[in-house]
């Protein structure tokens, strides 16, 4: 138990003693930067998948033909 106590201890001092924390601006504008890709990634695997769903679609139509 005292494992745990100690690995909580010093990682509450590592973040409060040597992690650089952004301004509220800067976080802001980087996660309108993550929203932004985010949507535009989601956006392009949407058309690939409709793509592909087609192409399967349309090769099974040929395999019942």
């Amino acid at each position: 138990m005292a494992g745990i106590a100690n690995y909580i201890t010093e990682s509450y001092n590592e973040l409060k003693n040597h992690v650089t924390w952004p301004t509220w601006p800067e976080a802001q504008r980087l996660t309108i930067v993550v929203v932004v890709f985010s949507v535009l990634f989601a956006l392009a695997i949407w058309g690939v998948d409709t793509v592909f769903s087609s192409v399967i679609e349309q090769y099974f139509e040929w395999l019942k033909s």
